[in-house]
């Protein structure tokens, strides 16, 4: 029954949204010392975890529209595997942003849905284009962690560490999209998909 297939999907957005998330390995850099960080230091970090903190959560909405729509159950299983990593991606952002003493985006729940709605178009597209959907979001995302590397203290080696290994798992997606026979976009879905990212990562900076 529908009822039936929707239930588990509604659970997901809801444990995503206001459930703390889970994680099977340890935070990168949790037994690092925290660094002595100024204040204005310390929010712009906290500011730029909860950017990658919004990144996260439209990455489970991605995830969860094209596994719905998806054809082939390898697809679906190579998705699955992604989205529990960026669960823990997830998990440790929010712990950061925590200890930085920031807030998670008051926009998630906008953020989401506008993910999952672009992954429920993505999957009915045919799996190559969903999968090379996903390549190209987790190559941007790959771009914005390493920008996001450069901009924090030197002294903030737990924010550094993080991001690194978030860096590491994102290319992997990304790699796991292309085996799978990810198909490339056209230029012009790639600066959309830009400039849509732009916008989100300057109001989460903020809100």
């Amino acid at each position: 029954m529908m009822i039936d297939r929707l239930i588990p999907e509604i659970d997901k957005v809801l444990r995503t949204l206001f459930a703390p998330a889970t994680t099977n390995r340890a935070m990168p850099g949790e037994d690092l010392p925290e660094a002595d960080l100024s204040e204005a230091v310390r929010r712009h970090a906290a500011a730029l975890m909860r950017i990658n903190h919004c990144g996260e959560i439209c990455a489970q909405a991605l995830y969860q529209g094209q596994s719905i729509t998806s054809r082939q159950p390898e697809v679906k299983k190579a998705l699955a595997k992604a989205a529990q990593e960026e669960t823990e991606h997830l998990n440790w952002t929010e712990r950061r942003i925590a200890e930085l003493g920031g807030h998670k985006s008051l926009l998630n729940p906008l953020w989401y849905a506008g993910s999952l709605g672009l992954g429920l178009i993505a999957g009915k597209l045919g799996d190559e284009w969903s999968l090379g959907f996903l390549a190209e979001t987790e190559r941007q995302v790959e771009q914005h962690l390493e920008n996001h590397k450069t901009q924090l203290s030197p002294d903030d080696q737990k924010s550094w560490v993080l991001l690194e290994q978030m860096k590491s798992d994102e290319a992997n997606h990304a790699h796991m999209a292309v085996a799978n026979g990810a198909r490339e976009l056209p230029f012009p879905v790639r600066m959309a998909m830009k400039l849509s990212s732009k916008v989100m990562t300057k109001a989460a900076y903020y809100i």
